[in-house]
């Protein structure tokens, strides 16, 4: 890549247009994983900016996973591999994975590990506020980025608004799935952060060590009317995948 003198940005803060510019030759290829960006001095003159401004950008490449920084003499900024790049999950909106994945320029794939219908466990019934022998819709995926497992999830859905849902795709986005087959789509959600432990089955399925530290998020995801639609137990790898919550 050729590192020029960056034009006026009409407004855009300059450390946003490295950051882009960055982010577009990586995503392009026209930088490859690992290769190593000039010295932070020979790049901000490069560019025409100061040191602090060149540092914002790569704090932010950073942060979403694109580059690696490795201090010392002989370290520096890399690009990070794709199958090892941590994404953002914002928790501000509520936009699924295949979403969010797709904000933090990596493909999302999922691996369905059960689709069944059954009468909803006393947990599930209460989040979902379902009454009697109501049933629901459990499906359980391994979610991955980039190649790699970052997250496992397990959904439950009330099964009577939602009838064939199983024999449709299960592969890729369910809240696109809701929206487009059934008119029901998630518009607020109460979500809970907790720090968790993997056993065997769940880092198994993500790819780490037993007794690996992982983040799981409990969600109740609503209809704009208010009607719980979805229950789910997510489980994130927290070296792949930083959750981030925003104010104001």
């Amino acid at each position: 890549m050729e590192f020029v003198e960056l034009t006026r940005g009409g407004g855009v803060p300059a450390h946003v247009r490295i950051e882009r510019r960055l982010r577009a030759a990586i995503d392009s290829g026209e930088i490859a994983p690992g290769d190593r960006l000039p010295g932070e001095r020979d790049l901000a003159a490069r560019l025409g900016v100061s040191r602090m401004t060149l540092r914002q950008a790569l704090a932010a490449l950073a942060a979403q996973g694109a580059l690696v920084r490795v201090p010392g003499r002989s370290g520096g900024a890399f690009v990070a591999d794709p199958a090892d790049r941590r994404a953002e999950c914002d928790l501000t909106g509520l936009a699924g994975f295949t979403e969010q994945m797709r904000r933090a320029h990596l493909t999302a794939q999922a691996w369905v590990l059960r689709a069944a219908t059954a009468a909803a466990p006393e947990e599930v019934a209460a989040a979902l506020e379902l009454e009697g022998a109501a049933r629901v819709h459990e499906i359980s995926r391994v979610r991955s980025a980039g190649g790699s497992p970052v997250a496992l999830e397990h959904s439950f859905f009330p099964a009577a608004p939602l009838p064939g849902l199983l024999e449709r795709d299960l592969t890729g986005s369910l809240y696109a799935l809701l929206t487009t087959a059934y008119g029901l789509r998630p518009s607020s959600a109460v979500e809970h952060l907790d720090p968790v432990v993997a056993d065997d089955g769940q880092a198994a399925h993500l790819g780490v060590a037993a007794g690996t530290p992982l983040m799981r998020i409990e969600r109740t995801a609503y209809t704009a009317e208010g009607v719980p639609l979805e229950y789910a137990r997510d489980l994130f790898r927290p070296d792949r995948v930083r959750v981030t919550v925003r104010t104001g």
